[in-house]
């Protein structure tokens, strides 16, 4: 079997230098400058980040990408498409104020800002996944499919439904229009427990799809009929009163992902950037963060995104847990079975070893690396 090599930088920033430059030191020794640019739009995908939440890659990370993509003479876009569930990326004019409100803009980081799905999340590619048991055509964003070559820059940290998000995240479910994030999320659709219940109405508050109702007594309630399964509520609920009842919901949702990433970059040149920083519990879509579970670990470049999300979970589980966190809070509570994997410690019902798994059967890389480091 064959072993992908994956490129790794520590943050010690010394005297004389500092973490942009050793970023570009890092994706040029992992190989970037092999890939033909020349006149070509170059899709940088990124999360801008919900506003209110303060973990999100610094706009500075997208400035050296872009930057040395006009070195090789390519003309560089940022983008993401829009999303399934309340906030303030929902369609591309919000979803452009948010970025520039967090610090994305051409003058900030010298390239455009491009919403790929467009102004209501319908601008879609419809995309062969060579291979897909799930899906047979992803539904991706038109700008990221219209790019010569596709570049990944990602925030490496936790999940709520799928245990952390990198690369395969940030690609697969990332790059997905809203239709495509919909048939992503509908493996599982969660259920309320009345008993555990408060009626603190959290949870509807984040529903995108105004399916979460109150009965007399205060309790939630979700329409399965309207409820698209992206777990939302799930993430939300301070009280465990949400489950999902389908067991396979996340591993299914896992290997969804899989299949629209391999949709994504399949053809075409592509090199992928973990940077495993300010590791969140949950995703940068909430509009806060709570403090990071992990230590700041370091800056992650291979061409095989696989890989790639598997160094970054070897590196994480080989860290200690912060002091305070989700996740010290979470193995110092009673009863608690340690179960060896920092992710499914903090969200159990995470099933992030099938996005891995499935994505290595499907062709989209391998989970076996040799680690380079790069001074």
């Amino acid at each position: 079997m064959s072993v992908s090599p994956v490129y790794f930088s520590d943050l010690r920033a010394r005297l004389g230098t500092n973490l942009l430059e050793k970023l570009t030191r890092l994706i040029c020794a992992a190989g970037i400058e092999r890939i033909d640019m020349e006149k070509k739009f170059v899709a940088i995908k990124i999360h801008f980040g919900e506003p209110g939440n303060l973990s999100y890659l610094r706009p500075n990370y997208a400035k050296a990408v872009a930057d040395q993509v006009k070195r090789q003479g390519g003309l560089p876009f940022l983008t993401d498409c829009n999303t399934l569930y309340v906030g303030r990326r929902k369609h591309a004019l919000e979803h452009l104020d948010a970025a520039y409100e967090n610090g994305f803009s051409p003058f900030s980081t010298g390239c455009q800002v491009i919403i790929a799905d467009g102004l209501k999340g319908t601008d879609e590619a419809e995309v062969p996944v060579v291979g897909g048991e799930y899906v047979k055509t992803a539904k991706i964003g038109r700008a990221i499919m219209d790019a010569d070559v596709f570049i990944s820059l990602n925030h490496f940290k936790g999940h709520e439904c799928t245990g952390f998000g990198g690369a395969i995240k940030n690609i697969g479910m990332g790059c997905g229009s809203r239709a495509g994030k919909m048939e992503q999320h509908t493996s599982g659709k969660p259920k309320v427990d009345p008993k555990a219940c408060r009626g603190c109405r959290v949870c509807a508050g984040v529903c995108g799809q105004d399916a979460i109702s109150f009965d007399a007594a205060g309790k939630a309630q979700i329409n399965h009929d309207k409820c698209v399964g992206c777990g939302r509520c799930l993430g939300r609920c301070n009280f465990d009163a949400i489950d999902n009842q389908n067991n396979s919901a996340n591993n299914d949702l896992n290997r969804k992902m899989a299949e629209y990433a391999k949709a994504v970059v399949s053809g075409r040149p592509q090199f992928h950037i973990n940077l495993v920083m300010d590791i969140s519990p949950y995703c940068d879509c909430h509009a806060e963060n709570d403090l990071a579970i992990l230590p700041d670990i370091g800056m992650f470049a291979s061409f095989d995104p696989v890989a790639l999300d598997q160094a970054c979970v070897d590196a994480c589980n080989a860290a200690q847990p912060v002091a305070g966190s989700l996740l010290d809070e979470r193995m110092r509570a009673p009863g608690f079975c340690d179960c060896g994997d920092h992710f499914v410690n903090t969200t159990p019902e995470s099933g992030w070893r099938a996005s891995l798994e499935h994505a290595e059967k499907i062709g989209l890389g391998c989970r076996d690396y040799e680690l380079k480091i790069v001074k």
